[in-house]
């Protein structure tokens, strides 16, 4: 149809755009199209196209690349139970170690050829540069932030839908654990809870991290003295028992005879009876690789349903990979 007011030949402007803009797009490069920018604690990671060979530098990371469906090509050793944990060993048959989390193995992840890496602020600030050059790295402000972590790595690695489905889930559960403990305890929540390990020539208060958030997440209260920043404190004299007092104590250490022989000797210390929870019957061992170690999605799961457990209460909701 020639246009009522434009002479016979003459192309219409709109016209115009619509070729260039055709003719545009045929010359871009690759990838342009599902160009993804993630801003993390380091700066901004560009990705050009969606990340099928991540590698996985702290051991949070790797618990959320399982939720999110991924398996790496390459992951650092857990710190015990090595080379991986169990709760994870299913979902990581045949993955590259790359050494310790506090020092992976930088020519061994270059040989992977990833083309996204996840590290921790608090772990590899000095080697980002290092590990940037080598591919997108996003890194994690501190490495018990489990929900922060999932969203970053689920924007970074396309699995968005997945990432939430997971948080909903987490979230769902979080809400009816506070409704039922509530009314279990009715007066007595929010109750307040120590977190201790033993080791083999001292014992800790765990003022922050990964089962203090999980737990203030929950409801539960810090006694007044551990409302500190920081991850704690060490404690290397039985003199020292006091500063645990809680109306609750979950304790964990590893399955050591050095650990256990320092815990037999706190435990049966005069001023170890006297804490109100060894007195009320509250102290509770949990596993140190969920409660302190796992630092993803689903160790923050397996901590929930140790809490159901403890507290006998009915939990509803299907499992987290079942879930999602």
């Amino acid at each position: 149809m020639i246009h009522p007011t434009r002479p016979p030949g003459q192309t219409s402007p709109m016209a115009l755009l619509f070729v260039l803009g055709i003719t545009f797009l045929g010359f871009m490069p690759a990838g342009v199209a599902g160009i993804v920018t993630v801003d993390h604690a380091l700066g901004v990671a560009t990705l050009e196209t969606q990340p099928e060979r991540v590698v996985s530098l702290y051991q949070g990371a790797t618990d959320t690349a399982v939720a999110l469906g991924i398996k790496p090509v390459g992951m650092v050793e857990s710190w015990t139970e090595k080379p991986m944990y169990q709760y994870l060993r299913a979902y990581l048959s045949d993955v590259r170690m790359l050494g310790l989390e506090t020092q992976p193995d930088l020519e061994g992840i270059a040989l992977l050829d990833p083309d996204l890496i996840v590290a921790a602020r608090n772990r590899h600030l000095a080697i980002f540069p290092l590990l940037d050059q080598i591919a997108p790295t996003v890194v994690i402000d501190d490495v018990y932030e489990f929900k922060p972590l999932l969203s970053l790595m689920a924007k970074a690695t396309g699995k968005k839908e997945q990432g939430l489905c997971l948080l909903e889930h987490w979230q769902a559960r979080t809400l009816d654990f506070q409704s039922r403990i509530r009314k279990k305890l009715g007066s007595a929540w929010p109750t307040e809870v120590a977190i201790l390990s033993f080791r083999a020539d001292h014992a800790r208060i765990y003022y922050g991290g990964f089962a203090r958030s999980v737990l203030e997440e929950l409801g539960f209260l810090a006694p007044a003295p551990h409302r500190q920043k920081g991850w704690g404190i060490k404690l290397t004299s039985e003199e020292s028992i006091p500063a645990m007092d809680a109306e609750t104590i979950f304790l964990f250490m590893e399955d050591d005879p050095a650990v256990q022989r320092t815990y037999r000797r706190w435990s049966a210390h005069p001023l170890w009876q006297n804490l109100k929870a060894v007195q009320a019957g509250e102290v509770y061992p949990v596993d140190p690789i969920t409660w302190n170690m796992g630092a993803g999605i689903l160790a923050a799961n397996l901590m929930l349903d140790d809490l159901y457990r403890h507290y006998r209460l009915r939990d509803p909701l299907p499992e987290v990979l079942d879930a999602c």
